[in-house]
């Protein structure tokens, strides 16, 4: 594609790609970078989403992969929550095209600043450490979580990470390393749905996605270890600087 033949749009879309990978493994908010990276190499904004799509599928799926080589995910105690959040992300594709869009950008930043002063608040979300699940957790709020967070996930999907952080140590009292461990799981299901309806309607490109999803990929595999090593000292402060920056970015989209 013409995009790929410039050298400066291989630069701009592989150090976006690696950092967005890195942020989107750890918290979310991945889409903050890539898709402004998408957009500034002249991509058309329906087709920047489609694309992005198939760089986060892949950037997630590392993610998640890496969290469960690790023993942070295991995928048997949350099949519900996988089936319900693909549903969801199906409901929420198509939803998409009933909801004024004005509306919905003037919405999402009070969603996600609500998130931040949920997480301000209640420092024990953040700051408490949780212990696992020995058994399948509460079916009703795996479909609850599943069909609520994968339908915005399909429907918008900025900050979608950290939801699912801040729901996880709620609901299931989960230690932050398996929150982010099960948020790349279900946002992978999620981003997963979303591109075969993008690609369905031919708004995908896939060479510059395969370019910005094996950047993201590498970003991704860098961060989750990152997150592991390093531990709640680093994803704590790192967590509240992004869900902050999403609420001041998709508030200055909305409201300026």
């Amino acid at each position: 594609m013409e995009i790929l033949s410039s050298t400066i749009n291989w630069f701009l879309l592989i150090g976006a790609g690696v950092f967005a990978g890195f942020i989107d493994a750890i918290v979310g908010g991945g889409g903050l970078l890539s898709i402004p990276a998408l957009l500034s190499v002249g991509m058309p904004a329906h087709l920047s989403l489609g694309t992005n799509k198939l760089a986060s599928s892949m950037s997630s799926s590392t993610a998640a992969y890496t969290y469960y080589k690790k023993h942070l995910l295991d995928p048997r105690l949350w099949k519900t929550c996988f089936i319900a959040t693909a549903v969801g992300a199906i409901f929420g594709s198509m939803l998409v095209y009933l909801v004024d869009g004005d509306l919905l950008e003037k919405i999402l930043p009070i969603i996600v600043i609500l998130v931040a002063i949920y997480s301000l608040i209640f420092k024990k979300v953040l700051h408490g450490e949780f212990h696992p699940p020995k058994y399948q957790p509460r079916k009703k709020r795996q479909i609850a979580q599943g069909l609520l967070l994968g339908g915005y996930d399909g429907f918008a999907g900025p900050g979608i990470g950290s939801m699912w952080i801040v729901t996880s140590r709620v609901f299931y009292k989960l230690s932050f390393l398996q929150s982010c461990a099960l948020s790349r799981a279900m946002t992978f299901v999620s981003n997963l749905v979303a591109l075969a309806i993008f690609f369905y309607h031919g708004k995908v490109d896939i060479s510059v996605g395969l370019l910005l999803g094996a950047s993201m990929m590498l970003g991704s595999y860098i961060g989750a270890h990152s997150a592991i090593r390093f531990g709640l000292p680093f994803i704590r402060p790192l967590f509240i600087t992004i869900v902050i920056a999403i609420a001041i970015h998709l508030s200055w989209n909305a409201w300026v």
